[in-house]
């Protein structure tokens, strides 16, 4: 048994693709993600995305903002918008209708 292991560090790179046309809203915003372990049925992961606007809808997800900023807006359900920046700490609900806006490229670690 271990004591730990590093599963990723600042320099893990992340290809990012363009989004879908129908989920952009505005600019020409790419994003991607790595998956880099689980614990049980959760899964680990590092997420990018640069600039723009763009609408999702969510899974189950906790994250913490590693750097950039731009904001979370609650289409469905309303709900107030969450500020982004580094060391936000997020809880986000499978179905909900997001509009994500990038002010600077933000890189996230996730659980979902």
């Amino acid at each position: 048994m271990s004591g730990g292991e590093v599963w990723a560090d600042a320099s893990l790179a992340v290809p990012r693709a363009a989004l879908p046309v129908d989920d952009v809203v505005s600019g020409a915003p790419t994003a991607g993600s790595v998956e880099v372990g689980r614990l049980g049925a959760v899964r680990f992961g590092v997420w990018e995305i640069t600039r723009g606007v763009v609408t999702d809808v969510e899974v189950d997800e906790v994250f913490v903002v590693l750097a950039g900023r731009g904001r979370v807006e609650f289409l469905a359900p309303a709900a107030p918008a969450i500020d982004l920046e580094a060391g936000t700490v997020v809880r986000l609900f499978a179905g909900a209708r997001t509009r994500w806006v990038v002010d600077e490229p933000i890189r996230k670690v996730y659980a979902a």
